[in-house]
């Protein structure tokens, strides 16, 4: 008799993890923060190469791998070791956390999935943690705002005041980007999940991972404690916290 050979699933992005709104009782504002990319990425690309919505009326791919470190750190294991620190920081400041994704073994979720969840779940801010992958000679952070302006005039003058805050205080421990937008502050109009945002929204590439100074920093426990604790200091300045 012939056996039939065996199915196989294909991956298929990862959900984000269920969040409830805050209770009308509680205070607590909610923050997002967006650990960019994902650990499975790279052995799924039929999945993160499928296109999305990107918040311009055209697509854009699900999902991407991510840069990482000449020495070979990657920049998803980078921002999801970030993300945790900040979230702890943030949590212990009385501010409640959601996380887009909820391990750094999983594959997305795509980024209109992402940009979508600071409204469903009533966000004050959404923070998406990033590396960038430029030039070696290129150093230092800059924080990213969409350009489309998505959640109208007010939402945008609050996503400046983020980014500013974030801004003054990540250049304790970080130049601002010597290479890429003008005082550390950049406005893209090609970013899926700033387009789709309707909260204050930003992304921080948090330096050039390429750039032998700030992998050093990005690389390191303690540089990696510093940088969270700095982008904390400025999503509770923005919060007024």
């Amino acid at each position: 008799m012939t056996t039939a050979p065996p199915t196989t699933t294909p991956p298929t992005t990862t959900p984000p993890p269920t969040a409830e709104p805050p209770a009308p009782a509680t205070t607590a504002p909610v923050v997002v923060i967006d650990p960019g990319h994902n650990g499975g990425n790279a052995a799924a690309p039929a999945v993160v190469d499928a296109p999305v919505p990107d918040g311009t009326g055209g697509t854009k791919p699900c999902n991407t791998t991510g840069t990482s470190t000449d020495a070979g750190y990657a920049e998803h294991s980078f921002t999801w070791d970030t993300s945790l620190r900040l979230r702890d920081l943030l949590t212990a400041a009385g501010v409640q956390v959601v996380l887009t994704r909820p391990d750094d073994t999983g594959v997305g979720p795509c980024v209109d999935v992402r940009g979508q969840l600071g409204a469903q779940v009533g966000a004050a801010a959404f923070v998406g943690v990033h590396g960038d992958g430029a030039a070696p000679g290129s150093r230092g952070f800059h924080v990213i705002t969409s350009s489309r302006d998505p959640g109208g005039a007010e939402v945008a003058a609050s996503t400046q005041a983020l980014a500013v805050a974030l801004r003054d205080a990540l250049t304790a421990v970080e130049p601002v980007s010597d290479y890429l937008g003008t005082d550390g502050l950049d406005s893209r109009p090609d970013l899926a999940g700033l387009n789709l945002n309707t909260v204050p929204a930003v992304y921080v590439e948090c330096g050039n991972m390429r750039n032998a100074a700030d992998a050093a920093l990005m690389s390191s426990p303690e540089g990696r404690q510093a940088l969270a604790q700095q982008l904390a200091t400025g999503v509770l300045a923005f919060l007024d916290r």
